[in-house]
């Protein structure tokens, strides 16, 4: 086969990288290990930034978007039992939306399809050679064959465990890794939401999140040592603890609980998030931890900067946009990284804090809470800093 781009992983950033290519008549085919019906159903957290909503809308994919998701004007933080309320539509004039990340990604699978895009499921990328070269090839297999892409670029889109970032020769990226001591005991309940806003809550036993996924779907976390077996915890233990720490704020209601699971906390960067014609964007690039919700948005931001770069070098001849890719990548991400780091330690308890560490934590969300220029700060931040 060739391509112009060739694209290793069908998620929000493969997908999407895909679709700005073909608006600007560049031609790219996306390669995805799994099938379509699995990754349709794979289920991550799912809040959209500000200016991601508006692109999903732009590019045709957000139709159901508009119809089914839950627009916020902002969040609640939770301390001491009263709750205080950021207002980002009055703060910074933009709004965050929970809608599920798989219903983007079939969104974005029915806009690619439709529009004769070329998405090989079942398609395990092998091994990825000639990237410093300008006719890279990549090696997959697909219907029990053995098969190759020769390609202009790569585009790495396949996470963290994927095979492109690892295709970069030893000594050339540094990497920034920082694990957590906790992680999140997540449950998914057959109940309505305690708040119509996402509910960030400090508590002396522990953080708590609660959010949401429909008005009669929960989404509720609890923090949790990082390696905690989620089945030791009954349903009734989770709902006890989650109105623990709600500490009275509000009334949450219990329902059937449908999934339980733990998610440890890490941080990576790598850099440079580029090598020759190989570019990496997404989780190939970097993890944060959820409690700035990010993730998806940082994946699209990555594959905007990535296609108005491979625009330039198509249309204008021109490469200035593809070599300084990572540097403008990383200044978001960066900035992403600090904000989500700003969340989790506003937030948590830590194994090793003291009384002083807890009176500054509440002192932290008092001044958040009550200051116009701290909450705009987060506001900011929260809904999506807007493009370079």
């Amino acid at each position: 086969m060739r391509t112009e781009v060739a694209i290793i992983g069908a998620g929000p950033a493969g997908l999407m990288l895909s679709l700005l290519l073909r608006r600007e008549g560049i031609s790219s085919v996306v390669l995805e290990s799994r099938s379509r019906a699995y990754v349709e159903q794979r289920v991550r957290a799912g809040l959209l930034e500000h200016w991601a909503r508006e692109l999903l809308i732009e590019i045709g994919a957000g139709e159901r978007l508009q119809r089914e998701g839950m627009v916020h004007d902002g969040i609640k933080l939770s301390s001491d039992g009263r709750l205080h309320h950021i207002d980002f539509r009055q703060l910074v004039g933009r709004i965050v939306t929970i809608y599920d990340q798989k219903e983007v990604v079939k969104d974005l699978i029915a806009l690619s399809l439709s529009q004769g895009g070329e998405i090989l499921f079942e398609a395990e990328a092998t091994g990825l050679e000639g990237i410093e070269s300008d006719r890279p090839v990549v090696h997959f297999q697909h219907g029990g064959e053995a098969r190759t892409i020769t390609c202009d670029f790569v585009a790495g889109c396949d996470g963290f465990h994927g095979i492109a970032r690892p295709s970069i020769p030893d000594g050339v990226l540094t990497v920034y890794d920082r694990g957590y001591p906790f992680g999140w005991l997540g449950i998914l309940s057959e109940s309505p939401p305690p708040a119509d806003e996402l509910i960030y809550a400090y508590h002396e036993r522990g953080f708590a999140l609660f959010s949401m996924r429909s008005p009669t779907l929960s989404r509720l976390y609890l923090q949790c040592a990082p390696d905690e077996d989620a089945e030791r915890w009954s349903d009734s233990q989770v709902f006890d603890e989650l109105e623990a720490r709600l500490g009275g704020s509000c009334a949450l209601a219990r329902g059937k609980v449908l999934q339980k699971s733990v998610t440890p906390m890490r941080s990576v960067v790598v850099e440079p998030m580029q090598h020759g014609r190989l570019f990496l964007a997404g989780d190939s690039a970097h993890i944060q931890p959820p409690t700035g919700a990010k993730g998806m948005n940082l994946a699209f931001a990555d594959v905007v900067y990535l296609s108005r770069a491979l625009t330039a070098h198509y249309r204008q001849n021109r490469d200035d946009a593809l070599a300084g890719y990572s540097r403008t990548c990383l200044d978001r991400v960066w900035k992403a990284q600090r904000f989500s780091w700003f969340m989790t330690q506003l937030l948590h308890r830590f194994p090793d804090e003291t009384a002083f560490d807890r009176r500054r934590q509440q002192a932290d969300i008092g001044y958040v809470a009550g200051s116009v220029a701290a909450a705009t700060a987060l506001a900011e931040n929260y809904s999506g800093l807007p493009l370079a």
